[in-house]
């Protein structure tokens, strides 16, 4: 389809092909003036599963329009959203429900393609006649980064590196409960200037079993740090640990209980200060039959783990003794996390800091409308997802909660604000932070 004078519409899209951090300006060109058209985006996951997106805009009296400038005026998002059609992904129809997007190969980018429709659509868009298309290639790994599987001694995990020779401050990254080795975060802040060890710790099959890890010595992840700070592509001394829900419980831990590690800083996302791994086991939930009673369900069936941690208990064994942090921490919690017990968390650790005289070492960001799942910018939202329980070997459904939109902008500023908070602690004489120039 041509407009008036005989020429198809484009789209330009600037840059095609960068990381997954950066924002892309889309222009349509070459529309009749006001013409209602649909924008869509789509994409094949790792497990084969797709995903998408789309807008309704208008085009100006030139026959343009400008997606980082015009508003959506329907769609999966609406108003001004110039990364709308990444962040407002969902599964798409006829594909399996409750899947998270999450990337597993970081060597290959995410491969989204943008088309336009004439007039407003809202399904079918593969019975559509599409007018235009462009396809956008999102890294997580900026050119020259490396990346290097790691096994030393019981160590398991994943190293990356930004493009030269070193050495780089550098960041112990840890996940959740969910098990496994989560790579993508730690491929970002490679390619944002830091040395990375993305850290297997449990649910992994060359990972020690629970009760060696989880022991009370924290010995596995004083060897972890240990390994990293001495490694020769590493400056020495300028480590930060960095966790996502039990993966905060780990990072407090390490910074309050091992005297022989010095965190230069700890930034904590979407979790609390309480010892769940004290006997060491992590499992939250044994017995299914005894952790009913705290277990709350949506009407839908979808469990609600929230409550297992409330209300927070007195015994100090249970609490990690966050009066013992001697280095700057940053706490970054969703006020809608139905998960764990974040914001909570978060007042009960600065209640603790305050009244042991090292708050000033605190800085607390809560996210409003803000789920359990804090990503990198511009993922989707994941209010409900499946999640294997490895303890008693059964999948079920999770409220991780929040609402698409504020969360999406939660993502985006928390990860300017770690940017600036690693910078800030970590960088000093190693100011040069990776630009991507894909």
């Amino acid at each position: 389809m041509s407009n008036s004078l005989g020429v198809a519409p484009i789209i330009k899209a600037e840059p095609t092909r960068g990381l997954v951090d950066e924002p892309v300006k889309l222009e349509i060109a070459h529309l009749v003036p006001n013409q209602q058209i649909t924008l869509h985006s789509q994409l094949l996951s790792e497990d084969d599963d797709w995903w998408m997106a789309y807008a309704h805009y208008i085009s100006d009296s030139k026959g343009i329009v400008r997606v980082s400038q015009d508003e959506s005026l329907g769609g999966t998002y609406t108003g001004q959203e110039s990364m709308g059609l990444i962040w407002s992904m969902k599964l798409a129809p006829d594909n399996r429900p409750a899947m998270r997007l999450r990337k597993k190969n970081m060597t290959t980018p995410l491969t989204v393609t943008v088309s336009v429709y004439d007039g407003w659509i809202s399904s079918n868009f593969d019975k559509a006649v599409v007018l235009a298309s462009v396809v956008l290639e999102r890294f997580y790994m900026a050119p020259g980064a490396t990346r290097l599987e790691f096994k030393e001694g019981r160590v398991v995990g994943t190293l990356f590196f930004p493009p030269g020779p070193g050495p780089f401050p550098a960041i112990l990254d840890m996940w959740g409960g969910g098990g496994g080795l989560m790579e993508y975060r730690a491929a970002l802040l490679a390619s944002r200037g830091y040395a990375v060890l993305a850290l297997a710790y449990t649910g992994h099959k060359d990972v020690p079993p629970s009760k060696e890890v989880f022991e009370p010595k924290l010995s596995y992840f004083e060897e972890a740090f240990v390994a990293l700070n001495n490694h020769p592509k590493v400056a020495k001394g300028k480590v930060a640990l960095v966790g996502l829900s039990l993966g905060v419980t780990i990072a407090l831990l390490m910074a309050t209980e091992l005297t022989n590690i010095q965190p230069k800083c700890i930034i904590c996302i979407s979790g609390t200060h309480l010892n769940i791994i004290w006997d060491g086991n992590a499992d939250l939930i044994e017995d299914e039959n005894e952790a009913t009673s705290k277990i709350r369900f949506t009407e839908d069936g979808v469990m609600i783990w929230k409550y297992l941690s409330l209300p927070f208990t007195n015994v100090s064994k249970l609490i990690v003794p966050v009066d013992k942090i001697r280095c700057p921490l940053m706490i970054i919690c969703g006020e809608d996390d139905q998960n764990c017990p974040a914001a909570e968390s978060a007042d009960e650790i600065k209640k603790m800091m305050k009244a042991a005289g090292n708050d000033h070492l605190l800085t607390t960001i809560s996210y409003p409308q803000t789920g359990h799942l804090i990503e990198p910018p511009y993922s989707p939202h994941f209010r409900i997802t499946k999640f294997k329980i490895r303890s008693i070997n059964k999948t079920v459904r999770l409220l991780w909660g929040g609402t698409t939109k504020p969360h999406a902008d939660a993502q985006e500023d928390s990860w300017k604000k770690i940017l600036a908070y690693l910078e800030k602690h970590l960088v000093h004489e190693h100011p040069a932070v990776i630009q991507s120039n894909l």
